[in-house]
């Protein structure tokens, strides 16, 4: 069995969360959870958020062992990017663009 969450429009660049994503990739679930507390990086803290939202979905389902539970998959997509622009001297303009992404985290049985 598998459980899944994803969290969508996530103000954080995706090459930053990224980093945090590939650290836990194809870890037990607790071993994870434990990665990610100690992990200075960014993304941490928002792609710890959705795997405790995996596990919680998980422990709804009684036919899954939540002590078996392995991050099968952890992807992180491109959301839409909000431009904006900042003035620039001799009346130019710069962009400055607000990345967003989409963390998607898949547990699955042993």
């Amino acid at each position: 069995m598998e459980a899944r969450a994803v969290a969508k429009f996530l103000r954080l660049s995706p090459r930053k969360v990224r980093y945090s994503a590939d650290l836990i990739r194809g870890k037990r679930a607790e071993d994870a959870v434990n990665i990610l507390t100690y992990t200075p990086k960014v993304g941490a803290k928002a792609v710890s958020k959705v795997l405790q939202s995996a596990l919680a979905n998980a422990r709804q389902n009684p036919s899954i062992d939540v002590d078996t539970l392995v991050v099968k998959t952890i992807f992180v997509n491109q959301g839409p990017t909000l431009k904006r622009f900042r003035p620039k001297p001799m009346g130019r303009a710069g962009r400055i663009r607000k990345r967003t992404c989409h963390v998607t985290v898949v547990l699955s049985e042993v």
